[in-house]
């Protein structure tokens, strides 16, 4: 089972527990809530003792993962009582071709004259996927990868009549109008255009939505990029059913 973390604003008056743990079914998926309480006045100290407590009932019933509040700032407590945050990198992913077509909107460039480049240590089925996508929406797509990209080239050709830039040099992928990369590139200066990390979490995800009917029953607080790679790691939603924000797309 997966944990969520969230916030409680303590009720004046009432004594009430500073850590309240009940299991909560969020789109038919089960998870393991922690409330922790949180006032405006509750000292910094306090809610560093408050997460790892939390963190360490929750791993006693059987949690290693956990969805956290936005802007959470007690990871550490949590991890040293064996718990860690749920990873969006699947999710940053399975995204990664509607983040290029949000990336192109805000830059006020044409998705059929824009150049793309993806570059990765290895093939998988991430890339596969991503790539595949990128070529059905983009014209000229560039693909560095040291292995296995002629098979996957020439399949393209005989499913969807689309064809890629293989083992493009540094030049061409520093001037591409995205770069998605999924592992580390040192030896890249990106000049042309915007990048996607996609190795790592540090930079923040798109502003994301589901279905309204879906949106109304996830909790407030927590952190969505978290929650939604959750939801759709078990299933509980499906991939298309997260989405880039339209809004954002066309600002």
């Amino acid at each position: 089972m997966i944990g969520i973390l969230l916030w409680r604003e303590p009720q004046a008056g009432r004594r009430q527990r500073q850590i309240a743990l009940a299991e909560r079914s969020i789109l038919h998926m089960r998870f393991l809530v922690a409330e922790v309480a949180r006032g405006p006045w509750t000292p910094e100290a306090a809610l560093r003792r408050r997460a790892a407590a939390a963190a360490k009932r929750m791993r006693k019933r059987g949690v290693t993962r956990v969805v956290l509040p936005e802007g959470f700032a007690y990871t550490a407590q949590m991890e040293k009582q064996g718990v860690r945050p749920v990873s969006t990198l699947a999710l940053r992913r399975r995204l990664a071709a509607d983040w290029v077509r949000e990336l192109l909107a805000r830059r006020g460039i044409s998705p059929g004259g824009a150049r793309v480049a993806v570059a990765a240590e290895q093939m998988s089925g991430e890339l596969v996927q991503t790539v595949t996508e990128l070529a059905l929406r983009h014209r000229y797509i560039l693909l560095d990868v040291p292995y296995g990209g002629e098979e996957f080239c020439r399949q393209l050709r005989r499913e969807y009549g689309v064809s890629l830039l293989l083992k493009p040099d540094r030049a061409q992928l520093e001037e591409a109008d995205a770069l998605v990369l999924f592992d580390p590139r040192m030896d890249l200066r990106p000049g042309g255009g915007g990048v996607l990390q996609l190795y790592g979490e540090a930079s923040p995800l798109p502003p994301l939505s589901l279905p309204l009917a879906m949106e109304e029953q996830l909790p407030e607080g927590a952190d969505w990029g978290q929650l939604l790679a959750a939801l759709l790691e078990a299933g509980a939603v499906r991939p298309g059913q997260v989405t880039v924000k339209a809004s954002q797309v066309h600002a």
